[in-house]
């Protein structure tokens, strides 16, 4: 299948003008794998339509939040009457309080949120929030886990930063970075020689529970129980990072899947409906710190904006009461593992395949990816050729080895087929 991308590469050529790089979020550049960035026009259901008239199955769904479909129709409906009595009103509103009930009867451990407009912003603030809580300084984060640009988490992370080969950004003071301890993930014996090192200074552990930015890499068995276990053991407090996972894993996150509970969890992507919306949670004894209660200060104009409520709460009611959800995203999910698997045995193709619910992701790899160093040795340049075969077949995978796959339930077998199909047709003489 031929594309041609002629409008794409002239409105890309326009924003570089006045965008930095001519997107707005880094990975958009198409800089991991070269050649010119989509502009898409419109999308429905599984499929994106670009500015040429191009269409392309979509494995990144907004990069998580279109687990149901782009232009979801109850989301869309609903948009459209709340944005009929106003967009914004910088006052509360009777839809924060129904869609906080809503995620406090799915998701273990929280018994309060608060919302905001990013899974930056969330992580950033349930960060304070720690260090306010425990009166202690220190965070530990993962090499290759990606908690958003805040100055605190742009110490080895992953996605975006490990695309541009600069792990840590300048900009982010001495200071801010002795306060963060790196460990590998998937690795207790590192994380326990940490807290031996800094007694009584570590505030928290933040962690993505399903890593989703070195691709999805699931957690070792025990390592979130150890992780548990060692917060306890130090008196510090465990951060789940689920601005990914949250509600696309299942209706209470990783936390429901792997039975152990944080301390504080962060929300983001589905949360939001498509919207920008983040969110931090945690117990009544934690939340009653956060300021007007408490004097750990955290605001924002538009946060509870009643758009983006008003989308969440549609989405995440709409899978609330679709019990057999999950299981099909799975399954789907599943089915597009063992075709891709195949038709890259076919063509003698290293690789490995990680996989989480309707999260996966392909590494060209001959050694199972765990954590951030295996992620990096895998065959980059084999990657960039793959992200350009799927785009010239209509196919939209992310344009970074360092990211996870998003499955949507919008997609279906014929889709899944296509695309097994396709790779299968790849031609690997490169």
């Amino acid at each position: 299948m031929f594309m041609k991308y002629q409008r794409s590469s002239q409105l890309f050529k326009q924003a570089k003008s006045v965008i930095p790089g001519g997107v707005n979020s880094p990975v958009r550049a198409f800089k991991a794998v070269g050649g010119t960035p989509i502009f898409v026009r419109n999308a429905q259901g599984a499929y994106l339509y670009d500015e040429d008239g191009n269409r392309f199955i979509d494995f990144i769904n907004s990069w998580g939040p279109m687990i149901l479909g782009h232009a979801f129709k109850p989301v869309v409906d609903a948009l459209i009457e709340k944005a009929k009595k106003g967009t914004s009103f910088g006052m509360p509103t009777e839809i924060e309080t129904k869609i906080a009930e809503l995620v406090v009867s799915m998701v273990p451990s929280i018994d309060k949120i608060r919302f905001v407009n990013s899974g930056t912003e969330a992580c950033m603030s349930a960060v304070r929030l720690a260090r306010g809580f425990s009166a202690k300084e220190k965070i530990v984060k993962f090499k290759g886990c990606y908690h958003g640009h805040s100055d605190s988490f742009l110490i080895q992370a992953g996605s975006g930063a490990v695309t541009f080969g600069s792990p840590s950004s300048p900009g982010v003071t001495e200071g801010t970075a002795k306060d963060t301890l790196l460990a590998p993930y998937n690795n207790l014996e590192a994380v326990n020689e940490i807290f031996k090192i800094n007694q009584n200074k570590i505030a928290a552990v933040i962690v993505e529970p399903v890593a989703g930015n070195m691709g999805c890499i699931p957690p070792n068995p025990g390592f979130l129980e150890g992780l548990r276990d060692l917060c306890n053991q130090h008196n510090a407090l465990l951060i789940f990072d689920e601005v990914m996972t949250g509600f696309r894993l299942a209706k209470g996150g990783v936390q429901q899947l792997s039975n152990v509970s944080a301390d504080i969890v962060c929300f983001g992507k589905v949360i939001g409906g498509g919207l920008p919306v983040g969110a931090f949670a945690s117990r009544e004894e934690i939340m009653s710190y956060l300021a007007p209660d408490g004097p750990i200060y955290q605001a924002g104009t538009l946060s509870g904006n009643p758009l983006a409520m008003s989308a969440g709460y549609t989405l995440l009611s709409a899978l609330n009461s679709d019990d057999g959800v999950y299981n099909r995203l799975a399954k789907k999910t599943e089915y597009l593992h063992k075709g891709i698997s195949k038709a890259l045995n076919t063509s003698k193709i290293e690789h490995t395949i990680n996989r989480v619910g309707s999260m996966i992701s392909v590494h060209f790899s001959n050694i199972p990816v765990t954590d951030f160093e295996t992620a990096t040795n895998a065959n980059n340049n084999r990657f960039k050729h793959f992200f350009h075969s799927m785009l010239d077949s209509g196919i939209y995978i992310p344009p970074s080895a360092f990211e996870s796959w998003f499955i949507t339930d919008a997609l279906s077998y014929d889709d899944l087929n296509f695309t097994i199909s396709a790779i299968s047709n790849i031609s690997w003489d490169i």
